[in-house]
């Protein structure tokens, strides 16, 4: 019995959105891997749109195949942003945080006219799930103080230093910055999160994309359903 890619399923309805002229962002993951490779394959589009990437992997993926790279610093709007998360819920919040570049991502996300999630239905959940951490970007002069206000700010969490598996010491942002993977028994209200965090000096952004999503495109064992947030 054939097995079906959730994940291929979602990315070909992905395609479906983009046409010639488009400036498209692109995440970082599988599904997106997949999205790239089906946009190479469609006729005039690759090179008739423009891309943007935060993912460092996507990037290479797209020079490989020949598309139209912009910077970010260049581009104030983009038609699409296309990206998959760690989970998301019905009002389509998200998490974001295994890549750790969740600062740029949020940018792209916001810069979007549309900005749609893509993934397989397992990452679809009722509400957010503390399985996942929230992650934060932090100047590292700041490391001791946000350490500090964490603790006294939800004492019942676990903030860790991300730390590397390929080199000793801590995981470094491509922009000189520092990651804190915050492991929750049980999220506060959800709406509270962002604010909470970026009000403590030293930290620039957040893994929660806090009603961002305009869509999901979700594959699964039903096929692939297209779903607007529950607001």
């Amino acid at each position: 019995m054939e097995t079906i890619d959730y994940k291929l399923e979602a990315a070909r309805k992905a395609l479906t959105y983009i046409r010639e002229g488009h400036t498209v962002g692109l995440g970082a993951g599988s599904t997106i891997a997949h999205l790239v490779r089906e946009l190479a394959a469609a006729p005039g589009l690759r090179e008739n749109i423009s891309v943007v990437t935060a993912s460092f992997n996507t990037r290479l993926l797209l020079q490989e195949h020949g598309f139209i790279i912009r910077e970010t610093a260049s581009v104030a709007q983009l038609d699409f942003h296309f990206d998959g998360c760690d989970q998301f819920d019905r009002q389509l919040n998200a998490l974001k945080s295994g890549g750790g570049v969740h600062t740029l991502e949020k940018l792209l996300a916001a810069m979007a006219q549309r900005f749609i999630l893509v993934g397989d239905g397992p990452k679809y959940v009722e509400k957010l799930l503390p399985t996942v951490p929230v992650v934060i970007e932090l100047v590292p002069d700041a490391l001791s103080f946000v350490q500090q206000a964490l603790r006294r700010l939800y004492p019942d969490a676990q903030p860790q230093l991300r730390l590397s598996n390929k080199k000793d010491g801590a995981v470094i942002t491509e922009r000189g910055n520092l990651l804190i993977d915050i492991f929750f028994t049980a999220f506060p209200p959800v709406a509270e999160i962002n604010p909470q965090l970026k009000a403590i000096p030293g930290i620039l952004e957040t893994s929660l994309f806090y009603r961002m999503a305009h869509e999901a495109i979700i594959a699964g064992k039903n096929g692939v359903t297209v779903v607007s947030p529950e607001r």
